[in-house]
């Protein structure tokens, strides 16, 4: 399995880490919460809210990472060693982009989103 393939299966877990930040970093979280997960979530505040937000962010863009990647294993238009580099500095702009949304820092939450999703397409672009 190639380094980008590796990658894929970040993008899939990463997501989780942000929701076990948003649901164990207080002491509410119990098996109340777990009996109606998505009303608790919807409740937090602050960091764990944000928690949560990033949280989804990660399930919205995983499909188009890992088609990115799959795609351009399939047309095979750019090396090897170019494809695992873009789907490394995505996964490099996705735990940066939680520790931005932790910190509360939306202007450069945006712009990491951004190159993010620009790694996205440079993986459609170099494989055309």
């Amino acid at each position: 399995m190639t380094l980008a393939f590796w990658c894929v299966l970040v993008a899939i877990i990463l997501p989780y880490l942000a929701t076990a930040i948003a649901k164990f970093s207080g002491r509410d979280y119990g098996p109340h919460a777990n009996q109606n997960p998505r009303a608790f979530l919807a409740g937090l505040e602050g960091r764990r809210q944000r928690a949560h937000h990033a949280q989804l962010n990660g399930f919205e863009v995983t499909p188009a990472f890992a088609a990115a990647v799959i795609i351009a294993h399939l047309a095979g238009g750019a090396s090897q060693a170019l494809m695992d580099a873009l789907a490394v500095g995505f996964i490099i702009t996705r735990v940066l982009y939680l520790a931005c949304y932790l910190a509360d820092w939306g202007p450069v939450r945006s712009l990491v989103w951004f190159l993010g999703m620009g790694l996205i397409v440079a993986l459609f672009v170099v494989s055309a």
